[in-house]
């Protein structure tokens, strides 16, 4: 009688694996991880959305946002500067925005120093200068460091473009 060759456990005679004996550890291990995920996932759920959330069982005092201002500046409009080429034109609409009603009051009378601030630098602004999103930005935050030194001591927070063309 020949014997038969030892093989790896869990192959047959010829190399292929044999399949597991009926109600074997596959279906158990299935079925656990399946119960696993079930609980985690239900435990997730009610985590999320049957806790309380801690601003109702709080009271808390709510920080209410002061109103800002904002003072508009009359529209502007001035030539860039492009050399012999035929002249361009920028039109700017803008609003400053500042922190209330006071500071407001304190920029409407030194408003044509502001203007004039504003007129000075945008006319040695080329239109390269002004293209795109990063050109605006940098436009804005000039300005407003301008319009800061032109009504010290007070402050304003942004300079808010209404309209901005170039023609």
């Amino acid at each position: 009688m020949a014997k038969k060759p030892k093989t790896p456990e869990g192959e047959g005679e010829d190399g292929e694996h044999a399949e597991a004996p009926a109600g074997g550890g596959k279906k158990k291990l299935i079925m656990i991880a399946g119960a696993v995920l079930v609980l985690a996932g239900g435990g997730g759920g009610w985590f999320f959305f049957m806790k309380k959330k801690p601003e109702a069982t709080q009271a808390a005092p709510v920080e209410v946002a002061k109103p800002v201002a904002f003072v508009d500046l009359p529209d502007m409009t001035v030539n860039l500067s492009v050399g012999q080429d035929r002249p361009q034109y920028l039109r700017v609409k803008v609003a400053l925005e500042v922190t209330d009603a006071k500071v407001a009051d304190q920029i409407k009378p030194i408003m044509p120093r502001v203007v004039d601030a504003f007129q000075l630098y945008l006319r040695e602004m080329r239109p390269a200068d002004i293209e795109g999103s990063a050109g605006i930005f940098r436009l804005r935050d000039e300005l407003t460091r301008r319009v800061n030194t032109a009504v010290h001591p007070a402050r304003v927070n942004a300079v808010l473009f209404r309209e901005i063309v170039v023609q």
